[in-house]
């Protein structure tokens, strides 16, 4: 018995070890992967949880799991819920998801915005009253964006004989288009920077 013990701690860390060989190769390449198939095909399901998309990231799990050896499928199960509760904006669900995988909890930043998109931006799956709620939601953030836009502008047109309402406006507009466009721009490099220094990718 403890033999065969052995054996599947050593296969379980294989998979593991195929799984970090495999995650700079392209899409295409995993598509194509034959040798650790299993391997290749969650970190396809787990791309695609990084875009949000459930439904494909569920379907690349269902054929990992398939793929996989008996001993390998909990460890990719336990990954497929950590990845479905992203792609789904469960955030509380992907705390302990994370957790049970023996990593690090997301920090309380992440969880608020993860939240927040769970609000703003719900799954499919969410159903359609949340989809309106969501709706709705936007429309009021655009127009607390827009008079907060508009109060800064107008504040500073004082000294140059203030502004009227309609360009007041207009110029919000813009001044919380470009805000945005830099905190995205900065949270992109800050991620890259993040995927740059983890080990394995």
């Amino acid at each position: 018995m403890a033999p065969k013990q052995r054996q599947i701690r050593i296969e379980q860390r294989g998979t593991i070890a195929a799984i970090e060989a495999l995650q700079q190769r392209s899409d295409e390449e995993l598509q194509a992967e034959t040798r650790y198939r299993a391997a290749a095909l969650a970190i396809l399901g787990a791309r695609a949880a990084e875009r949000f998309d459930a439904q494909e990231a569920r379907g690349y799990f269902q054929r990992a799991i398939a793929a996989a050896r008996p001993q390998e499928r909990m460890q990719l199960r336990r990954m497929a819920d950590a990845s479905l509760a992203l792609a789904e904006r469960r955030a509380g669900d992907l705390k302990e998801a994370v957790q049970r995988l023996g990593q690090a909890a997301p920090s309380g930043r992440q969880m608020l915005a993860l939240r927040a998109m769970g609000l703003l931006l719900p799954a499919a799956s969410a159903g359609m009253l949340a989809r309106i709620r969501g709706i709705l939601l936007i429309i009021l953030l655009i127009a607390a964006l827009i008079g907060l836009g508009l109060g800064i502008v107008k504040l500073v047109a004082i000294p140059f004989g203030g502004i009227g309402i309609a360009p007041g406006v207009l110029l919000g507009f813009i001044l919380v288009a470009a805000a945005i466009a830099i905190l995205v721009m900065v949270g992109r490099r800050r991620r890259e920077k993040a995927k740059a220094g983890t080990p394995g990718r």
